[in-house]
């Protein structure tokens, strides 16, 4: 669970666009917005280490302070160079303290299935929706044991406290755990006699 909340000191910004967007990258910060519903978005820039490490924490919460305000968000988008990966422009949304939302969560699986099986994730992030101070970093289906061909659906998955489903089909298979095909029980063509 997202207990932490992670701060970040950053500045108003003033520039804007692609030239002003490079000085600052140049002077190790990082350009970024808030956007609250209904309501002007805020330009702010942010230390480029502090922002490149908080955003490996999927579902973090954010205290952005600048100028004298701060405010609570979460990361909407965060853009990166294709080539050199490094975070170019973040994008928060604001959120206030027990407002809920809806967030994809990573599925990760842990256990060891019966015999020879293995456990094959069919749905790499599940949605859900939790209070903001509550937000799952990962969500975590325990295969131990199951047997060949069991499926582990969105309905069952055990979520933590305070979390709530929101899929379309709650019937769809996030796990499946099932005995792979071995290519060396498969018969292999006769190799010709030699002469």
């Amino acid at each position: 669970m997202a207990s932490n909340m992670i701060v970040l000191e950053g500045e108003v910004r003033d520039e804007f666009g692609k030239g002003a967007a490079r000085r600052m990258r140049v002077a190790k910060q990082i350009p970024a917005t808030i956007y609250a519903g209904g309501a002007d978005p805020v330009f702010v820039k942010l230390p480029m280490k502090e922002t490149t490490l908080a955003l490996r924490h999927a579902n973090a919460l954010f205290t952005i302070k600048f100028g004298g305000e701060q405010k609570m968000a979460v990361v909407k988008d965060v853009q990166r160079n294709p080539v050199k990966r490094i975070v170019e422009h973040v994008d928060f949304y604001e959120v206030r303290a027990g407002e809920k939302i809806d967030v994809e969560v990573p599925v990760f699986v842990e256990g060891e299935p019966k015999g020879a099986a293995v456990a094959f994730v069919d749905i790499q992030e599940l949605k859900v929706r939790a209070d903001v101070a509550n937000l799952p970093e990962r969500i975590v289906v325990n295969v131990d044991g199951m047997t060949d061909g069991t499926k582990v659906f969105a309905k069952d998955v055990v979520l933590p406290e305070g979390v709530e489903l929101d899929v379309e089909d709650p019937e769809e298979s996030v796990v499946t755990v099932e005995v792979p095909e071995d290519a060396s029980t498969e018969e292999a063509p006769e190799a010709p006699a030699a002469e």
